[in-house]
């Protein structure tokens, strides 16, 4: 059986999928977004935070059974109120092999959701996608050399896991952080709403609101926030576009 490390385990959670859920979130990602509002998610090992005169270590080692019997001990309260559980991150094809692991010794009741960027190998992400109820997948750019910028790495296997979700036959929203003069521009929005158009599968498409609070965790993990963009630019809340293309849009 795998072992893991994650940053997080929150419970009564209430946007990560439908329903009051339980979200893991995996430690480690291979983006870099600017903007990233979970910065302690980013290093794939354990690392100290300082805050408020005290200091943790963020990212804990834990067996795949572990997990999963503390998920399947909620899983009553889980369905009750019509949620689950919700994989996140980080990202959590990172560690693919650890939440199939968890996955796989789950109570068959519960609903599970993956949170994805979508960006790891093809077999990684057909073997979780396979696994669960909804994949929530979050979009960013179109453009190839702006999701090189402001993300770190292209999105070429993102595009391409995208295109493959469609043949899993499973539900899913796509959520598009909204990020001022960045992502939220009407060229970036409009090219997503045509990515997306009639994907089968599709459920929805959810703006997310920018949220300004993300640069102040940077500090206590010892990183420097660095957008490189205005935060204080006026929000482009444009969904004519998803409306143009009859894609279903709300902001969250």
């Amino acid at each position: 059986m795998s072992e893991g490390i994650i940053f997080d385990i929150r419970e009564f959670c209430i946007h990560d999928g439908p329903g009051i859920r339980t979200t893991v979130f995996l430690k480690g990602c291979p983006l870099r977004c600017k903007w990233c509002h979970n910065p302690e998610g980013m290093s794939a090992e354990p690392q100290m935070i300082n805050s408020a005169g005290s200091r943790r270590i963020v990212g804990e080692k834990y067996q795949a059974s572990e997990v999963a019997d503390r998920l399947n001990s909620q899983a009553d309260i889980l369905c009750a109120n019509e949620g689950g559980v919700t994989f996140s991150g980080g990202e959590p094809l990172m560690q693919s092999r650890f939440v199939k692991d968890i996955i796989d010794l789950l109570d068959k009741k519960l609903h599970i959701v993956l949170d994805t960027s979508g960006c790891g190998t093809h077999s990684d992400f057909q073997m979780l996608a396979a696994r669960v109820d909804m994949v929530y997948f979050d979009l960013k750019l179109i453009d190839r050399q702006a999701h090189v910028k402001y993300t770190g790495v292209d999105n070429d296997p993102i595009l391409c896991n995208l295109r493959a979700l469609s043949e899993f036959e499973k539900p899913f929203v796509i959520r598009i952080p909204l990020v001022p003069t960045v992502t939220d521009t009407d060229e970036n929005l409009s090219a997503i709403a045509k990515t997306v158009r009639g994907l089968p599968g599709l459920v929805r498409v959810d703006l997310l609101p920018y949220n300004k609070a993300a640069g102040g965790k940077y500090a206590s993990a010892g990183m420097v926030f660095d957008p490189g963009y205005d935060e204080s630019a006026q929000l482009n809340l444009n969904i004519d576009c998803f409306k143009k293309e009859q894609v279903e849009v709300r902001v969250a």
